[in-house]
C-alpha cells in the first residue's frame, strides 16, 4: 500500500487552514494543495477505490473511544451501531474495550461477527421480533425492555438479564425526528409504566438496571442532565416501593458532531463527564454506568470524497454537481443538515459561492446550499467532513445507484472496510 508523507504541510491560506480542517479527522493535512487523511492522499484514495468514498481515520476513532473510556474506568462504553454498522470498526472498538448497542437482527449479527457477546452487547428496539429476542438470548446480551408486553416475550425467548427503558418527559434541543424522551415518544415507558413493568419483570427475569436516552445530535448537556435527575428520582421510587436498586444504569448517548464551522458542540470527555458527575452526585448506591455514544465516535472520523461533474449557472446560482448525493447522505433532506467542504485535489483563493448538488432526480438533492471555494472544475475532488455517522448507515439505492465503498486509513495505508456495490449486486435482487 502506498504512502504520502506530509512533512511540509500547506493550505490555500494560513488563516483559512485551521477553519477548513478543524471539522476533519485528527490526521487531516494538506500538502501541495492535496488533502490527506491518515497519511494517504485523497487523490490516491479516489483513484484506487473510486468515488463517492467514505474515508475513516483510525487515529480519530481510537481517540474518541479513549475519550469516553477515560471518563469512568468502570463504565461500560457501547458503540451505537446504527451510526454506521461496520464489522471492521466494531472490531477496532472492541480492541479498545468497547461493546455494542444494537437495535435490529442485522446490527446484532454485525456485533457478533466482531466477537461481541454477553455484557458488552445491549439490545434495544421499540418492536423487537421473536427472532431478535431469541438471538439476544443466544448471545446472552442485555435486553432493554421498551414496553410492558415485552416482559412475557423476553421470558419465553429465554432472555436472562434486562433493563427497563425510562421515558423521562424531556424534550431535547435537536431535530424533532431524533428526539426520543419527550412525553409522546414511541420509545420507552413513563415512570408509572416503567415501575409497573419492573414489578412484573422481577418475577421470572433478572432486571439488572434502567436506561434513558433523550435524542441524537445533542449540542449541549442541559436536557441530558435534567433526564438524569428524573432517572435518579425513578431509581429512588423503585428502591422505596419495590426494594430494588439498579446494578447497571445506562445514561444513553446522543452527543452530536459539528458539521459546519458555525456549529458548537462539546467534546466527548466534557459531555460524558458532566453526565457521570450528575448521576454520581444524585445517586448514593453503587451502580455500574453505561454510555452509548454513536455519532460522536465515528462522525468526525469520516470524510466523504466526491468527484465533481457538471457545473453551471442557473437563476443566479452557481451549481456544482457531484457523483453522489441524497442516496449516500440523506441527512440534508431528512433533518435539514448542512455541511462544509473543500477541494481535496488543489488549493487556491475562493472564487465564488457555489451550491453543491447531487445527481439524483430531485430538486431538493442539495448537500450544501452555499460554500465558498476555488471555482470547481469537472474532475476535481470535493471532500465533505463529519460524514462518518448516519450517512452510509442511511444510504439507499435511489435512482438505482450502488452504495459507496468505505475505507480505514492509518499510517499511510488504506484498508477496505466495505466494498462498493455494483449494478450486478442490485440486479441480483430481481426475480
Amino acid at each position: 500500500m502506498s504512502r504520502l508523507r506530509a512533512d511540509h504541510v500547506t493550505s490555500f491560506s494560513q488563516a483559512q487552514s485551521a477553519v477548513s480542517l478543524e471539522l476533519f479527522p485528527d490526521t487531516a493535512a494538506r500538502s501541495g494543495g492535496v488533502l490527506s487523511v491518515g497519511g494517504v492522499a485523497a487523490t490516491e484514495l479516489a483513484e484506487r477505490f473510486g468515488t463517492p468514498l467514505v474515508v475513516y481515520c483510525r487515529e480519530t476513532l481510537v481517540a474518541q473511544a479513549r475519550a469516553y473510556r477515560g471518563v469512568d474506568s468502570d463504565a461500560l462504553v457501547v458503540y451505537g451501531v446504527k451510526a454506521f454498522p461496520s464489522v471492521g470498526i466494531l472490531r477496532l472498538f472492541a480492541s479498545e474495550g468497547l461493546g455494542a448497542d444494537v437495535s435490529s437482527l442485522g446490527e446484532l449479527a454485525f456485533a457478533r461477527r466482531a466477537g461481541l457477546e454477553g455484557d458488552r452487547l445491549i439490545v434495544h428496539g421499540n418492536n423487537k421480533s421473536d427472532a431478535e429476542l431469541e438471538a439476544a438470548a443466544a448471545a446472552d446480551a442485555l435486553v432493554v425492555l421498551d414496553s410492558s408486553e415485552e416482559v412475557a416475550r423476553a421470558h419465553e425467548a429465554r432472555v436472562r438479564r434486562v433493563l427497563v427503558r425510562l421515558t423521562p418527559g424531556v424534550e431535547a434541543r435537536t431535530h424533532q425526528s431524533i428526539q426520543t424522551a419527550h412525553d409522546e415518544s414511541k420509545f420507552g415507558l413513563d415512570p408509572e409504566q416503567a415501575l409497573a413493568t419492573l414489578r412484573v419483570a422481577l418475577d421470572g427475569l433478572e432486571p439488572v438496571g434502567v436506561h434513558v436516552h433523550i435524542g441524537s445530535q445533542l449540542a449541549r448537556p442541559d436536557e441530558s442532565l435534567l433526564a438524569i435527575d428524573r432517572l435518579v428520582a425513578f431509581c429512588a421510587r423503585a428502591r422505596d416501593e419495590l426494594a430494588w436498586t439498579p446494578r447497571l444504569v445506562d445514561l444513553g448517548g446522543g452527543l452530536g458532531v459539528a458539521h459546519s464551522p458555525k456549529e458548537d458542540v462539546p467534546d466527548a470527555h466534557t459531555f460524558a463527564s458532566a453526565l457521570v458527575a450528575r448521576f454520581r452526585a444524585g445517586w448514593p448506591e453503587p451502580a455500574r454506568l453505561v454510555l452509548e455514544p454513536g455519532r460522536s465516535l465515528v462522525g468526525r472520523a469520516g470524510v466523504t470524497l466526491y468527484r465533481v461533474g457538471a457545473t453551471k449557472r442557473s437563476g443566479g446560482v452557481d451549481y456544482v454537481a457531484i457523483d453522489g448525493g441524497m442516496s449516500d447522505n440523506p441527512r440534508p433532506q431528512l433533518y435539514g443538515a448542512r455541511y462544509h467542504a473543500i477541494l481535496a485535489n488543489r488549493d487556491g483563493p475562493a472564487e465564488g459561492a457555489f451550491r453543491i448538488a447531487g445527481k439524483h432526480c430531485e430538486t431538493g438533492d442539495v448537500l450544501i446550499e452555499r460554500i465558498e471555494l476555488p471555482r470547481p472544475r469537472r474532475g476535481d475532488l470535493l471532500a465533505v467532513p463529519a460524514t462518518g455517522g448516519y450517512t452510509l448507515a442511511m444510504a439507499s439505492n435511489y435512482n438505482a445507484l450502488p452504495r459507496p465503498a468505505a475505507v480505514l486509513v492509518a499510517g499511510g495505508e488504506a484498508e477496505l472496510l466495505r466494498r462498493r456495490e455494483t449494478i450486478d449486486d442490485l440486479l441480483a435482487y430481481e426475480a
